[in-house]
């Protein structure tokens, strides 16, 4: 499952300009046609196509695949499964836009509640099978029904239809911007419907890759070769041959790089960062993330029901110190969304108070003069930086006559945990499906009976209300949608004190210097697109 991925799972700026995807009536989207760019652009490009034989190994910390199938996937295999298939369009960081992949051009019209994208011609499924139309719509329409993973994303589809061969319309039952939520990372891919295969034996896609072997538990758990009948070809330079080498442990993979036995490091600590930084034969890459740390509030059980209680908890952070302590590899927050997102406020950064912690937990009835609280909380077994945030946090409620009992639990543990409602603070990162705030908010914080990912509980009509307006606000009224965004995270962080957001992370990448054309996308998070690399002669 995803969550495990978000270090909750274990484990990215300027403003989207959502104007760029909110849709007037008829306007047309897209490149018509234009074929994604091979390779790399870069002045250093192998100019006489010399051939690349070489595998490219990434190294990630935690196992690759929980779940073959494209409509349920949610978790880490997103950094494979986006090389294997491929959604109508993909998300530029950089020009913050939607950009033709399948789909080569598309309109929208009845004030964003239709939508039309024309296909991309002489694509090929894995299967040997043609894309077309038809086969597009059976595989958004199995998506929807499965119901699993991301497939909300699709909530507000109505109807698809097929016009012909090469046009798909979708019907909405409220505006939403369906170009952005056909780029999403998760429940947006294209596949042969007929070829799905949870064994992950074959591959239903269309994407530059296909599976060559998986073998779950092995340090080399998944290889990919070359889908030849890509429809974007294939230039000598480019790798063909990929390979995912699980290596929990940082120090492991700085040495394997050093040694040029692998060519990408998903994330290093910022002192071995600092170091790679300053070795031969080595680059680093760093980026900001759309991914933040959560500090969920038990808003319904427990000590932590009191509002004042959590507030005294978010004023107790040490937001300042952790930002300093984690080197470079995070950024103070502002607000739940953030920098990079339509709705994010930059007048929300949080700051340590332990006079008003004091004053709110002696209203409470904690504090120095009272009997001592206990709180459990629960956070990311193996992760540094979660770890860091409980240490500060503890040593500052001592003070304040409170212990914090945290216990570092693995993903599915904590998150079992956590759906009965067993801790007071319950610590996890969360970033887009799509690159879009809403995630945080339906997702998050939006009532639901049984929790699943609402892991503070928190119950308010009036926020449910709100959360219900943002896709179709996003879709029409850029301006109103980040106003809506801003007023919600004010309700949700400091009048229900449901969370406190510290910091979002900053990815730090190493890669072997030989390797050109890497760019980190924060809408995919620990993606790389290998299509997009080539190796330097």
């Amino acid at each position: 499952m995803r969550w495990h991925k978000r270090l909750f799972v274990a484990g990215v700026a300027g403003v989207l300009a959502l104007t760029a995807s909110a849709c007037a009536g008829g306007q047309v989207r897209g490149a018509g046609g234009t074929p994604a760019p091979q390779g790399s652009s870069s002045s250093q490009a192998t100019t006489a196509g010399q051939a690349n034989d070489g595998t490219f190994v990434y190294v990630p910390n935690l196992e690759v695949v929980t779940d073959w199938d494209p409509a349920t996937s949610y978790s880490n295999e997103i950094i494979a499964l986006t090389n294997i298939y491929e959604g109508l369009t993909r998300y530029n960081s950089q020009a913050r836009k939607a950009e033709p992949r399948l789909a080569t051009e598309w309109t929208s019209a009845n004030d964003g509640k239709e939508w039309t994208f024309k296909l991309r011609q002489g694509v090929k499924f894995h299967s040997g099978a043609a894309l077309d139309a038809e086969a597009a719509k059976k595989a958004i329409e199995r998506t929807i029904e499965k119901k699993g993973g991301a497939a909300y994303i699709w909530d507000a589809v109505q109807k698809i239809e097929a016009v012909d061969a090469a046009t798909l319309t979708f019907t909405l039952k409220y505006a939403a911007p369906l170009d952005l939520i056909a780029s999403s990372g998760y429940a947006a891919y294209i596949y042969d419907v007929d070829a799905v295969d949870a064994d992950g034996k074959k591959t239903a896609g269309t994407g530059p890759y296909t599976i060559d072997s998986w073998q779950k538990g092995k340090e080399t758990e998944l290889t990919l070769k070359a889908y030849e009948d890509y429809w974007g070809g294939w230039k000598p330079e480019q790798y063909k041959k990929v390979a995912f080498r699980v290596t929990p442990e940082i120090t492991t993979a700085w040495q394997l790089l050093q040694r040029g036995e692998v060519n990408f490091v998903q994330r290093l600590n910022p002192q071995l960062f600092e170091q790679a930084g300053m070795t031969e034969g080595v680059r680093t890459a760093q980026s900001p993330s759309f991914q933040n740390l959560l500090v969920l509030f038990n808003t319904a059980e427990g000590p932590a029901k009191d509002v004042r209680v959590r507030q005294a908890l978010q004023a107790a952070i040490d937001y300042d110190g952790l930002a300093a302590a984690l080197k470079g590899s995070g950024q103070k927050a502002s607000g739940l969304v953030p920098q990079g997102l339509l709705g994010y406020p930059n007048d929300m950064q949080p700051k340590q108070d332990l006079a008003k912690a004091q004053e709110l937990l002696q209203q409470a009835g904690y504090g120095p003069d009272n009997p001592e609280l206990k709180l459990n909380l629960t956070y990311g077994q193996g992760d540094d930086d979660q770890k860091l945030l409980v240490t500060l946090l503890s040593s500052a409620l001592k003070k304040l006559n409170v212990t914090l009992q945290a216990k570092p639990m693995t993903w599915n543990a904590q998150w079992d945990l956590g759906k009965k409602k067993g801790q007071d603070i319950f610590v996890m990162y969360w970033y887009p499906d799509y690159p879009d705030a809403y995630s945080w908010f339906v997702n998050v914080f939006k009532s639901n009976d049984k929790p699943q990912l609402n892991l503070s509980y928190l119950k308010d009509s009036q926020i449910d209300a709100e959360i219900g307006t943002l896709p179709q606000l996003a879709a029409t009224d850029p301006l109103k949608a980040d106003q809506a965004f801003q007023g919600l995270q004010k309700k949700i962080i400091q009048d229900q004190a449901a969370v406190a957001v510290p910091y979002v992370q900053v990815y730090q990448r190493a890669l072997t210097a030989d390797v050109e054309g890497y760019t980190d996308n924060p809408a995919y998070p620990n993606v790389v697109f290998f299509y997009d690399l080539k190796r330097a002669s």
